[in-house]
């Protein structure tokens, strides 16, 4: 799927992967909503022109960590989004799988989306989600676990705003944009009414 959102600036196409990892979804007991409700939140949010890498797949470690390295390495996304597998069960493997596929690890990713959700639930603190790139040679990308809620999804992305707009809680993909920029990748332009991407004032811009 390409997206081609009016007022793009950037004609380089963004590469992203959305991984929905759940055991029922993936076995048809019950519809997955994070790839929804992923893709939804990317066109309100994105003014650069993004291309989706979707995969559903069941909680194992292993297949979750294929299906990164998959995306990354073969498909070439800038960017991988998983939902879901990041809480204290059993069966939630996703950060561990992620690790992983990964060459470091960002936590400040994971940090702040505990802090966002803290503001509605304690149980925010049993939340394993994390942020790690995974490079190899000619390439690199950075992989966020995100909840599997699509309220919380879109909390997390996006931050906490009060009733006039202004940001309360800086939301995570804020400094997304700026970190593809870092590693290599595509320049990413946002709706600022969305998510405002930060970018230190020295930071280039593109010539095309």
């Amino acid at each position: 799927m390409t997206n081609t959102n009016a007022g793009a600036k950037n004609i380089h196409t963004v590469r992203i992967g959305l991984v929905s990892i759940s055991d029922r979804a993936s076995s048809g007991i019950y519809e997955d909503l994070g790839i929804p409700s992923l893709e939804a939140w990317l066109k309100q949010a994105l003014l650069s022109p993004f291309e989706v890498f979707a995969r559903l797949i069941a909680d194992e470690s292993e297949l979750i960590t294929n299906t990164l390295i998959e995306l990354v390495d073969k498909e070439r996304c800038d960017l991988v989004l998983t939902t879901g597998g990041t809480g204290p069960s059993r069966r939630d493997v996703t950060p561990e799988a992620t690790l992983a596929a990964a060459s470091r690890e960002m936590p400040g990713f994971g940090e702040q989306m505990r802090q966002i959700s803290l503001r509605f639930v304690p149980t925010a603190i049993l939340s394993r989600q994390v942020g790690a790139l995974r490079e190899i040679e000619g390439h690199s990308a950075l992989i966020i676990n995100l909840p599997g809620q699509p309220k919380a999804i879109a909390e997390t992305l996006e931050g906490l705003k009060d009733a006039e707009g202004k940001v309360i809680t800086p939301g995570i993909f804020a400094a997304v944009p700026y970190c593809i920029d870092l590693i290599g990748g595509p320049y990413i332009e946002t709706q600022e009414s969305v998510v405002k991407a930060f970018r230190p004032k020295s930071a280039p811009k593109p010539t095309t």
